[in-house]
């Protein structure tokens, strides 16, 4: 069942809104598109794109080329060697998302799957970013808060708990330095969202707390974020979203093991989704049970989700 449900999401990949595939083709990382969004109608944007692995390259630097983080990859391809992907193999890379459920103000962090989304409500565009978040032990926490500082080329002013691993009260700005070269400091705690020095902690459980960008994002992102931005730290492993009448699952592991039970928790979803009655509960539960980060048609036949979906008809 699991292979055939695989076969039929590649085919769905397929099948995906070719004209925004060839709009995006000639961009080197996907996190650097405005996606158009509209909380009624589309709230699954991006689009798969396809990539013959190179010698020598590995399921990390394919992840980072496509704005992507370690763990979408990895999620998809299990089995599959991360540093020894099979050379000139074509592998599906998933650019695409189930935006979150949330008040979609400015900036949101989902952390099951380790991502950073940037709403514009003005444009109704969004951005996404991966991120590497903290260790099991020091959970990025949840919550609302707002931008309090931002800070180029910052100094790091080491933790107590840390001074003694590093030798040092201070480090200053450098290749070394952990927060990268820039800082987005929160009004929660002591947190922020910054570069890094090690790339390819993006897409792990790896900070203690922080919120990590690739460099070449926290670059991107800086400029455009200004002190008292609002930020939304949430938690879910399970988004649905819409897009040209279908209805889309993406679903993640449970990383900080916060869900007892993740099939009730998938069926309280159901639940609050004005569209369930639409949804075969049969692929519904099939990409619950493999969590593989890829937003997956669920719907029930087509005509009738489009049906449901459409703007009432008013009677003369």
């Amino acid at each position: 069942m699991a292979t055939a449900f695989f076969t039929a999401l590649l085919a769905g990949v397929l099948a995906w809104n070719l004209t925004a595939l060839a709009e995006e083709k000639e961009l080197p990382s996907a996190a650097i598109v405005k996606y158009p969004y509209d909380l009624e109608s589309l709230t699954v944007v991006g689009a798969p794109r396809w990539h013959q692995v190179r010698p020598k390259e590995t399921l990390l630097d394919i992840a980072r080329l496509y704005g992507l983080g370690y763990n979408e990859m990895v999620l998809l391809y299990p089995r599959m060697d991360p540093w020894l992907p099979p050379k000139r193999k074509n592998l599906m890379v998933p650019t695409l998302w189930v935006l979150p459920p949330t008040q979609h103000e400015e900036l949101v962090i989902n952390l099951p799957e380790l991502r950073l989304y940037f709403f514009n409500k003005k444009e109704k565009t969004v951005q996404t970013y991966p991120i590497g978040i903290g260790d099991e032990g020091w959970e990025t926490p949840l919550g609302t808060c707002r931008i309090s500082e931002k800070r180029a080329h910052p100094t790091w002013y080491i933790p107590p708990s840390l001074q003694e691993k590093y030798g040092q009260k201070t480090m200053p700005p450098g290749p070394e330095n952990p927060l990268g070269d820039y800082i987005l400091k929160l009004s929660l705690g002591a947190y922020g969202i910054h570069g890094t020095s090690m790339p390819w902690g993006v897409g792990r459980l790896i900070s203690h707390g922080c919120i990590r960008c690739y460099p070449e994002h926290i670059a991107l992102l800086y400029p455009q974020v200004p002190i008292g931005t609002r930020l939304e730290i949430i938690y879910e492993p399970i988004k649905l979203g819409v897009k040209d009448g279908a209805i889309y699952v993406e679903v993640h592991p449970d990383v900080y093991r916060r869900i007892p039970d993740y099939q009730q928790y998938a069926e309280e979803k159901l639940k609050t989704f004005p569209y369930a009655d639409n949804i075969d509960r049969e692929r519904y539960f099939l990409a619950v049970k493999l969590q593989n980060g890829v937003p997956t048609n669920v719907s029930k036949p087509p005509e009738q989700v489009r049906a449901s979906l459409a703007p009432p008809r008013m009677d003369p």
